[in-house]
């Protein structure tokens, strides 16, 4: 495997687990990037561009769907709202979005709504792709929606839903989509290849997502987070509120499609580069070539645990900040202070504020996992072990 980019002296362990990522893993296309005190220090891309088929070489610019890893950058619009003064995380989601009210939802907070704690991770009834796509479709259903539980007393992830629930928010304060918004607020100014909504004029660049076999090397060292059985369950029962929470969208949308990669989904559809990933992190905790977007005290509000503990959607513990998953066993980021947020089967990103990085992993070979998925921990563990 002929692995193309650069590492700065000392980080030759990261390029060494990443190559081992194809050898031993079964990756077949992937990008990773990592910032360092707002400078690139790893910067490499491997494999073919789509996952299945073809051989076309991973480029320079190849991009990928990273899926939840999406949330992370959406999660950032509105810490930086209330950084501006134009949000209030404690007031009602109803202040700014009336029609959000409805269904016993009066007094659901900005703040529980982050945090996957409004009890709204499923629709009674799911949306086609063209109603998802549809905004305001979308927008009145989740307003719409009752609770699934009181509203604070809990969390549940909310793979689906937080795209509208975010993505209405942030129209409601802004007046804009939340994809034109990080376009002009944030990937313009860093110079980030990231989408939220891809343009027509990108779409040759980006690669196609696939199934992978699920390959670990004898004594690998990967965290093996064995799913319980009633997890296992839960993702097969039509009826459990997992596997409703996944099945928000039905059918099931082909991520290729070039429908679903235009729509403005940021809980799930969003477009990036490993190096756009990792420059994001990176400019949320300092400096990058004079840009920043975290004050200090966002930094801290970022990494602050709102929920923990079992997660009533995913069946196992999880922690999460304002929108942000935070270093845990379900998440095991780079250090304590870490937050971003993973991608099911593959992709990452996150920031580690002690050790000023920002980190960036994307791939089109897709395995189950929902979190901490072994090819990300092990480059997790090579940037660990040079730090």
């Amino acid at each position: 495997m002929d692995v193309q980019g650069t590492v700065t002296a000392g980080f030759e362990p990261v390029r060494d687990a990443f190559l081992r990522n194809f050898e031993q893993r079964g990756e077949r296309g992937a990008a990773l990037a990592v910032y360092r005190d707002g400078v690139k220090v790893v910067d490499l891309w491997a494999g073919t561009r789509d996952a299945g088929g073809s051989t076309a070489p991973w480029a320079l610019d190849t991009a990928q769907v990273v899926r939840s890893a999406t949330k992370g950058v959406a999660a950032a619009v509105p810490l930086l709202l209330h950084q501006r003064g134009q949000l209030d995380l404690d007031a009602p989601v109803g202040t700014y979005w009336t029609e959000f009210k409805a269904a016993g939802k009066d007094r659901v907070t900005v703040r529980q709504l982050l945090a996957h704690r409004a009890g709204l991770p499923v629709l009674d009834r799911p949306l086609t792709l063209a109603e998802a796509v549809d905004r305001e479709t979308a927008f009145a259903a989740v307003a719409g929606q009752a609770p699934v539980w009181e509203p604070g007393t809990a969390h549940g992830y909310h793979p689906h839903t937080f795209s509208w629930l975010v993505g209405g928010l942030v129209h409601r304060v802004t007046g804009r989509t939340i994809g034109r918004w990080v376009a002009e607020e944030i990937a313009t100014p860093l110079g980030l290849d990231l989408w939220i909504g891809l343009p027509d004029e990108e779409a040759p660049r980006v690669g196609r997502l696939g199934p992978v076999e699920e390959i670990e090397p004898p004594g690998g060292g990967a965290l093996k987070l064995r799913p319980k059985r009633s997890v296992t369950t839960a993702y097969k029962d039509p009826a459990s509120l997992t596997r409703r929470a996944f099945d928000v969208i039905h059918p099931k949308p082909d991520e290729n499609n070039p429908v679903y990669r235009a729509a403005e989904l940021p809980g799930s559809a969003g477009i990036a580069t490993a190096r756009a990933l990792a420059r994001f992190y990176a400019a949320t905790v300092g400096p990058v070539d004079g840009h920043r977007l975290f004050a200090p005290a966002t930094v801290t509000l970022a990494r602050t645990e709102e929920s923990a503990g079992p997660d009533k959607v995913l069946l196992v513990g999880t922690r999460f900040g304002l929108g942000h998953m935070l270093h845990g066993p379900a998440s095991p980021l780079l250090g304590p202070g870490s937050f971003g947020h993973p991608g099911r089967g593959g992709s990452l990103g996150f920031a580690d504020p002690e050790n000023g990085i920002g980190f960036g992993y994307v791939t089109n070979g897709m395995r189950k996992t929902v979190t901490a998925d072994p090819r990300a921990q092990a480059l997790i563990r090579a940037v660990r072990s040079v730090l």
